[in-house]
């Protein structure tokens, strides 16, 4: 397959468009004009990830995560970002990123994460008040609603289990039972009051500082499950769009374990 099929596809689905100003998704390191062998989905581009494309002979990397954020002034493999870009272009291994655009669309990163939760009545949560062409609006997180409601401490062990979640960060535990449930992978603490005026009973994401638990204000949970663990599932969602248009051409989910955050329990 070309490259330049492929992205069109990814990007049908989550136009670049709809990234944020400070974004840099798309294609990073490659020409459009590749002929992609396979491809490996992962959340975050690390030379182990590189490396682990080379063994599974993929040509191509899909990320949720762009591995040239800020830019880069040099490639002198000081830092772990040259390395991984220096050893994708020695292999010939083109580098996608599709990141906030992929967490903007109806459908995209927030609403795999309530899917894992198995919720319903799903909505964005932060609607940007502009239209995909297929007329879904776009905008950040998402919310829904649980079949049933859940003892709220059932609900965190639920929460855990179904997003494999090993720390939960949490402010107090106002609703002796969890209904509408808010979600946004990533850092997501700027939509807090979004999931307040939503309802909601909890407010799923991460990265939330100090300070910022006390912005709940005794009116919603904030339940902290870091930032890997809120997107880890990103690669399977990638993974559903290629094949859902290309069938036959071969994928795989990385194995690396990128998170750099580590647990000592």
């Amino acid at each position: 397959m070309i490259l330049r099929e492929l992205i069109s596809e990814i990007e049908n689905f989550a136009p670049l468009h709809y990234q944020e100003s400070y974004d840099n998704s798309g294609l990073l390191v490659g020409n459009p004009d590749l002929t992609v062998i396979a491809a490996l989905l992962t959340l975050d581009v690390t030379e182990d990830v590189v490396e682990e494309a080379i063994s599974k002979g993929c040509n191509l990397i899909i990320a949720h995560h762009p591995i040239i954020f800020s830019g880069l002034k040099k490639l002198n493999g000081k830092n772990y970002v040259e390395r991984s870009v220096i050893k994708a272009i020695k292999n010939d291994i083109a580098v996608y990123a599709s990141h906030t655009n992929l967490d903007n669309v109806n459908g995209g990163v927030n609403f795999k994460i309530a899917e894992k939760l198995k919720l319903q009545n799903v909505a964005i949560l932060s609607p940007k008040k502009q239209q995909l062409e297929n007329s879904n609006f776009v905008g950040g997180g998402a919310v829904g609603d649980l079949e049933t409601p859940i003892k709220t401490t059932d609900f965190l062990s639920y929460l855990k289990k179904n997003l494999e979640v090993s720390v939960i960060r949490h402010t107090d535990l106002l609703s002796e039972k969890i209904s509408k449930v808010a979600v946004c992978g990533g850092s997501g603490s700027f939509m807090l009051q979004d999931a307040i005026a939503a309802g909601a009973d909890i407010f799923i994401t991460a990265d939330f500082k100090y300070h910022e638990f006390f912005d709940a204000e005794d009116k919603i949970i904030i339940a902290d499950i870091g930032h890997f663990e809120s997107e880890q599932f990103t690669k399977e969602l990638l993974q559903d769009i290629i094949c859902q248009k290309f069938p036959n051409f071969a994928t795989y989910l990385s194995e690396v374990n990128t998170n750099p955050i580590q647990y000592f329990y």
